[in-house]
This record gives structure tokens, sequence and C-alpha cells, in this order.
């Protein structure tokens, strides 16, 4: 019997201890902390500027169409589309075999009157010479000077020549065609330095000045930036749109970009000298707060504060962090205040992939 009662109270005893010492194990569990795995890196200081982006359309500032100034057959064409030409340069000649005959008729009329008006001139006796005769001929004289002027012109024009320096756009004819007057043959245009067209809001207006820089990108991926400056501002706004025109110059010695390319621009409002900086990436944006984590020994303490300027990826800190402090750029999303972390670099995944 005494055995019995003692197994009756024994067991309920064991089951008891065993459930508290199942407990304590859950208890330990949930107390122990796991090291969240993050990437750092240093606050600088630098200069951060302030951008306003928008488009804009290039366009050449020296451009021409050449045209045929007589009509005639073409003869030969001395360049091709994509050619470089300079000012004054022969690009094609036209056949001028009817304006050399007009030149010669001319030149023959001009001597014809030249020996009359001498001959008179010569005479011994003037009583037989009236003063409205030889007012005549040198009046003829002046009209036949000026008509072989007009045909020694179309003789030259016959060559056509290069109006500007720059690249051959376009070649409308070909040689054997018939060049009618004042037709297009080429279209030239130098695009060494271009313009850039924008048009901004009228609040932008008391922001910018000449000369002001701007950053010009062939496209919205594109991360190479061609540096412009601001080379008119349009003095009016226009009432349907509410914008103003702003012209920018645009170097273009390497040919990067084309006329007529749709490009984005970035115009350079102001500059901050010697401020706090830290990646953009590693703002967290909580509650329309920015925050950052700083990392504190093996913790990283959650800090918000305020940013200024942003250029590309870094952005300015106003308050809140100072130089030289470590910040966390990859991994903050998984963090907490006074999370428990480890510190990583690139080079220690790299190794942990391989």
């Amino acid at each position: 019997m005494e055995k019995s009662n003692i197994a009756k109270f024994a067991l309920p005893l064991l089951m008891i201890s065993m459930l508290a010492a199942c407990g304590k194990e859950e208890v330990a569990k949930k107390e122990e902390k796991y090291a969240i795995p993050v990437e750092t890196t240093t606050v600088m200081q630098g200069n951060v500027s302030s951008f306003y982006s928008t488009t804009a359309t290039l366009e050449a500032p020296q451009e021409a169409n050449v045209v045929s100034r007589i009509s005639g057959l073409i003869e030969s064409l001395a360049v091709e589309e994509g050619d470089r030409v300079q000012k004054g340069q022969v690009l094609a000649v036209i056949d001028a075999k009817r304006q050399q005959y007009d030149l010669d008729r001319s030149e023959a009329e001009v001597k014809i009157i030249e020996q009359e008006l001498n001959r008179l001139k010569k005479m011994g006796n003037k009583e037989f010479i009236s003063a409205d005769s030889m007012a005549k001929l040198e009046y003829n004289l002046q009209a036949a000077i000026a008509k072989k002027d007009l045909a020694e012109l179309q003789v030259r024009e016959s060559r056509v020549l290069s109006p500007i320096s720059g690249v051959v756009a376009k070649r409308y004819v070909k040689a054997g065609n018939m060049a009618k007057e004042f037709g297009d043959l080429f279209y030239i245009v130098n695009q060494d330095e271009l313009h850039g067209i924008v048009h901004l809001p009228e609040q932008q207006l008391a922001s910018l000045r000449l000369g002001q820089e701007a950053q010009v990108f062939s496209n919205q991926q594109s991360k190479n930036a061609i540096h412009a400056k601001v080379l008119r501002i349009s003095p009016i706004v226009d009432p349907q749109s509410g914008t103003f025109k702003v012209t920018l110059a645009v170097p273009n010695q390497e040919a990067r970009l084309k006329a007529g390319m749709f490009t984005r621009v970035e115009l350079k409002y102001d500059t901050h000298e010697n401020v706090i900086t830290v990646p953009y990436s590693a703002l967290i944006n909580q509650d329309n707060r920015q925050a950052l984590y700083v990392i504190d020994g093996t913790n990283a303490n959650r800090r918000e504060v305020e940013i200024g300027y942003r250029e590309g990826d870094s952005v300015e800190v106003i308050a809140g962090i100072n130089p030289g402090e470590q910040v966390v750029t990859r991994g903050q999303q998984n963090l907490k205040d006074q999370s428990l972390v480890e510190v990583i670099t690139p080079l220690d995944l790299a190794s942990a992939k391989n």
C-alpha cells in the first residue's frame, strides 16, 4: 500500500518538473538573439549641389541649305553625305557654258562702247559732238559694265561653295541632274557646339543666370554627363504655357550628341561645400521622417536626421549625424532600434558565394 501511494505522488511531481524544464528551454531560445548582417560606410564631408531636372531638344546653331544660284547641268559632285567640309570649299560644279557666252558678249559690248567714247574724245573738232550723245555713251558704258559683272558672277556661281564649316547632312541631287535656280543641293550642319532648348516654369526664372552650369545626358539611363552652360534666357514668359525659354551652350567636339536629339538636363542651382554626406540608399523613410541606422559597437541605433541637397546617390545631412560615424547602407530594412548586427564587407559576400 505504501509503495503504491508513493508512486501516486511521485508521478505527478516528475511530470511537473519535466514541464518546467521544457519551459525554461523555450524561454532561453526566445531570449537568444541573432546578429543581422549589414554593410556600412563611413560618414564623409564633401560638396553637394542642387539641381533642377528637365528635358531639352538639341539644335545646331550653324546650319545651311545650300542652293544653286544658276540653272544648269550638274557636272560633278565633290562631297558626299557625312563628309566634313570647310567654309568656301567646292561642293559641286554646274555646267556654265551658257553663262560664259553671256560673259563674253558683255565684255565685247563694253569694249565697243569704250572704243567709241575714246574716238569721240580724241576728235579735234568738239563742235560736231553733242554733250547729250557723250552722256548717253557714258551711261551705256556703265550699264554694259554692270551687265558684264552680273555675267561674271553667274560664271563664278557655277562652282557651288560651302557657306559654313560643318558636315554634309543631306545631298539632294546627283551628278547629271539638272539644277534649278535656287533649288536645294546640300544641307550642311555644324555640330561642334549644339544649343539645348529648355522651357522652364516661370517660378524658376529668379534662380537662373547667364553662365550657370548644367549637365546634359544623352538619355534617361546615361550617367555620362556633358557640362553645358546657360547661354541665353528669354526675358518674357509664354502666357499660354507659363514657361520661358532657356538656351544652353552644349560643347560637342567628340560628336557624342546629334542635332534633334531629346536629352535629359540638370540645371545646377546652388552648391553647399564641405558638408556631411551619406549615400542616399542608406536613408530609411518612416512616417515621413528620414532616419539612418548608426553602428554603436555590435548594435545599430536608429537616428532621425534632417537632409538637404541631393546629388546623384549622395545626400547632404544637415543634422543628426557626425563625420566619421558608420552608417548602414545595406540590410537596414530588416533592422529595428538597438538591433544586434554583424558588419560584413562586399569581399566577405563574394567569398561566401564561392
